[in-house]
């Protein structure tokens, strides 16, 4: 599997924007899994095909910026 150049990689800032109340306990998983504990926290994370999976079950919850990176 070919590494990819550091240009590539992309940096996520993810921020918890609603709360898992009330949603399923696969959803509440997902957020602590991506490190978010309390409302309007933001976790920074590198970009790829597992994040982006978790970042789709909870589309609803979460609010994404793509880090710019020099």
């Amino acid at each position: 599997m070919a590494k990819k150049k550091v240009e590539e990689i992309k940096k996520l800032r993810i921020t918890l924007v609603r709360s898992g109340i009330g949603y399923s306990v696969k959803h509440k998983a997902t957020i602590r899994a991506l490190g978010l504990r309390r409302m309007n926290q933001t976790v920074e994370h590198t970009d790829g095909p597992v994040l982006q999976g978790m970042l789709r079950m909870v589309e609803h919850l979460v609010k994404v910026e793509v880090q710019e990176t020099k």
